[in-house]
This record gives structure tokens, C-alpha cells and sequence, in this order.
């Protein structure tokens, strides 16, 4: 098989949540391969852009809140005007709230849901009308073993995750035949502040790693090769998919 399909030269990819863990990886990922970078998240993202400027990759950084969908057009807009265009979406930005059902407040509740289902949703709007009236483009969303699962303590990113998949299916129905492809990476138990909680637990971080096969938690660099895959040439014909990168984790 050519490595040519896994080219990503000349391309541009803009990567939310992408000043450190996962999204960092993946900007890194995506920047090795060939493409350059545009990388938002809420806070500076200045270690990722140098990482990618010493891949010999551009690279632009823009501060995005995504609790809010007011600066998704501005983020389109500036990745065009700094990078000269847009072929590639990955919607990695994410937040979680850890409570018991019964206690779950409204407020955690909105608040993952905007930045992980809201902003995402509108995000892809945004880059899909680009992509179809540019010839096409890859939307790579992040979803989570809890697109499959139920988990527990973590009401509003169960029900974010589950979303994701949701629509990811939804928009590659819609536009799988206008040179659009949606697909979504679910990371099983990585090392991330999000999973740190459950690390520091030692019955419950035991409990986990009973279970992966793998035997370990996953690090960023697990996810490369499926983000370079489904943001290259590679996967032109898979549309709707939720590759799971969890050690194993759904097998058990």
C-alpha cells in the first residue's frame, strides 16, 4: 500500500482543545504526516504551535471558549486567512463534571454539554459548508468508550459522548456523497487530566487495567494512527465510523 494515502502535505487541519493531551498529540500526529496546524483551545496553545513549527509545519493559535458557539465562525475565518485554507476538522475540545446522578446540578450539566456536544455540532456545521462548497474535507470528531457505555458519576459526558456518535452517523448520511467524511475516534482510558481522578484511585484505576487487555492506559501517541488514517486519503471510503483505540477495552 502506498504511504501516499497517508500524505497529508499541503493540507490544513484545525484542531480544537489542542494545547495539551490528546489534541496536542493529535495536532502532532496530523503535522508529521504533512498538514499544517490551526490549534484553539480556551488557554494558550503556545508549547503545541512550537512543537509543530519544529516539524517544519505552520501553525496558528487561536483562543477559543467553546462553552459558547460565538467564536466558531471567527475560528474558520482566521484559520483561511492564516493557513490559505481548510481540509480537515478534528473536534477534540472536551470538559467533564464528576457527580452522582442524584446530585447532578443543572449547571454541570450545560456545561459539558456546550463545549462537548453544542459547540462540536455547530463547529462541524461551520467546516462542513466549506468542505461542500470546496470540493470536500475530513471531519474526525473525538468520542469516548462512553459513546458505547453508560459509566458511571459522569451524567452530562455519558450523554455528550453518546451525542457524538449521533451525529457523527447523522453527517455522514447527509454528506458521504458530497465529498465529506465524518467519522469519530473513541479513545478508551488514557492518560489525561480528565482520567487523573480515576488514576489516583487505586481500586478503581486497578479495576480499569483488569480489564484492557493491553494491560496499560493508553498515551496520546495511541491515537495517531487512527486520527492520520481518518483525516487522510486513506479513509475516502469510510463514512459514519467509530474506531475504537482502547487496548482491547470493548472486547472484554
Amino acid at each position: 500500500m502506498s504511504s501516499d494515502l497517508f500524505d497529508l502535505g499541503g493540507k490544513v487541519a484545525l484542531v480544537t482543545g489542542g494545547n495539551a493531551g490528546l489534541g496536542q498529540g493529535i495536532a502532532l500526529a496530523l503535522a508529521k504526516a504533512g498538514a499544517d496546524i490551526a490549534v484553539a483551545s480556551r488557554q494558550p496553545a503556545s508549547e503545541t504551535a512550537a512543537l509543530v513549527r519544529a516539524l517544519g509545519r505552520r501553525c496558528v493559535e487561536l483562543r477559543a471558549d467553546l462553552s459558547s458557539i460565538e467564536p466558531i465562525a471567527g475560528m474558520i475565518d482566521t484559520t483561511l486567512s492564516a493557513l490559505g485554507r481548510l481540509d480537515i476538522l478534528v473536534n477534540n475540545a472536551g470538559t467533564i463534571r464528576r457527580a452522582d446522578a442524584v446530585d447532578f446540578s443543572e449547571q454541570d450539566w450545560d456545561d459539558v454539554m456546550n463545549v462537548n456536544l453544542k459547540s462540536a455540532f455547530f463547529l462541524c456545521q461551520a467546516a462542513g459548508r466549506h468542505f461542500i462548497a470546496n470540493d470536500g474535507g475530513k471531519i474526525v470528531n473525538v468520542a469516548s468508550m462512553l459513546s458505547f457505555q453508560g459509566g458511571i458519576r459522569v451524567p452530562s459526558y455519558t450523554a455528550s459522548k453518546s451525542g457524538i456518535a449521533g451525529i457523527t452517523r447523522l453527517l455522514a448520511n447527509e454528506w458521504g456523497g458530497r465529498g465529506v467524511n465524518v467519522n469519530a475516534i473513541a479513545p478508551g482510558y488514557m492518560v489525561t487530566d480528565n482520567t487523573a481522578p480515576l488514576r489516583a484511585d487505586a481500586d478503581r484505576s486497578k479495576a480499569i487495567l483488569d480489564r484492557i487487555p493491553a494491560g496499560r492506559w493508553g498515551e496520546a501517541s495511541d491515537l495517531d494512527g487512527a486520527a492520520v488514517f481518518l483525516a487522510s486519503r486513506a479513509s475516502d471510503y469510510v463514512n459514519g465510523a467509530i474506531l475504537p483505540v482502547d487496548g482491547g477495552w470493548l472486547a472484554r
